[in-house]
């Protein structure tokens, strides 16, 4: 049953020419659940074309979190991610992070009761 306790978020950015996911998607998508309270991604997900890069990419984003900032995960694509998704996999991952700001900042705004 969900406990209501993680948000599911999705970023998004484009894919470049000649990428075998792009004769499926015009977009990668990289989609997490994280824990509400402390920003941890707790699963993740993108939509690679090779379900092995889907793998690693969800095993690379795993325990991060986002109320840290997503420098340290930018850095890890860009060390041992060495396909030709790494800049939009970079530009979805800065997309699902600016959501998951705009949620906190959401939650700060609302009042209470």
């Amino acid at each position: 049953m969900f406990n209501g306790k993680t948000i599911f978020i999705a970023g998004h950015a484009r894919l470049p020419q000649g990428m075998a996911a792009k004769s499926v998607f015009e977009t990668l998508t990289i989609t997490a659940e994280i824990d509400a309270k402390y920003g941890v991604v707790l699963e993740a997900s993108c939509t690679l074309a090779t379900e092995h890069g889907r793998e690693f990419i969800g095993r690379l984003l795993k325990g991060i979190s986002l109320n840290d900032g997503v420098e340290d995960a930018i850095e890890s694509i860009q060390s041992y991610y060495r396909g030709k998704a790494a800049n939009a996999l970079i530009a979805a991952l800065k997309d699902l992070d600016l959501h998951f700001k705009q949620i906190k900042a959401g939650e700060k705004t609302k009042l209470p009761g």
